[in-house]
């Protein structure tokens, strides 16, 4: 069991949520809310990664962040960052690979809240920014708990992007879903069943409480309308 890959794993799942989920908040009511012209066109962007084999996503943020590329010079000249096979460029390929999994829960959330609730505050007095916080987060729960459990368990499996991106360093990039990789590629299949029945046991676990919860919390706002 590769301890130091998995602690390595939560801390990306960690940062990622934190840094995605606000932004996803803000982006999703946008969507949801903001008639524009080309949104279906940024709609379909925010799915890409989807459809996407994550091999080329990783390919193209190799290509794009690299030492060779312009922005990726720029960033070591003017920060001192370098991205590629380092931690920090293994969160921004989570970031990118996970945007639909905390954008959609969190969109179609804001979409099922009633127009004449908005309508209501509005009548009231409420400003937009407190119809978000007063009203409107505290509906959406249900969904940015989904968003908060797909993303944390989507980065713990992630593999293409972040061997692509980060490469296999002990400690800095390998996480979770290459250190089974490479207990396989050694025929160590004990550790390698080891650790994917945690994920496995993890995955269920947290979909499971996730469901619970989703449904009680959607009973209770039932029982309080």
């Amino acid at each position: 069991m590769d301890w130091q890959a998995l602690l390595l794993s939560i801390k990306l799942s960690g940062v990622t949520v934190v840094i995605l989920i606000p932004f996803s908040v803000f982006f999703s009511r946008l969507l949801a809310y903001t008639p524009f012209k080309g949104k279906a066109w940024i709609e379909a962007l925010v799915m890409v990664p989807l459809v996407l084999p994550p091999t080329v996503v990783g390919y193209y943020l190799l290509s794009g962040l690299g030492q060779q590329s312009w922005l990726g010079q720029q960033l070591d000249h003017w920060f001192g960052v370098q991205l590629v096979f380092h931690f920090s460029g293994l969160v921004v390929a989570s970031l990118l690979v996970n945007i639909p999994f905390a954008i959609q829960p969190i969109q179609r959330a804001f979409e099922a809240i009633p127009t004449e609730v908005r309508d209501a505050a509005a009548c009231c007095g409420m400003s937009r920014t407190k119809i978000l916080f007063k009203i409107e987060l505290p509906m959406i729960w249900p969904g940015i708990l989904m968003a908060f459990v797909l993303c944390f368990s989507h980065v713990l499996g992630e593999f293409g992007v972040v061997l692509m991106m980060g490469g296999n360093i002990a400690g800095e990039t390998k996480t979770i879903a290459i250190a089974i990789y490479d207990s396989v590629q050694a025929f160590d299949f004990e550790s390698a069943g080891l650790m994917s029945m945690l994920l496995l046991l993890f995955a269920i676990s947290v979909l499971a409480m996730t469901t619970s919860l989703s449904r009680h919390i959607g009973a209770g706002s039932r029982h309080e309308n």
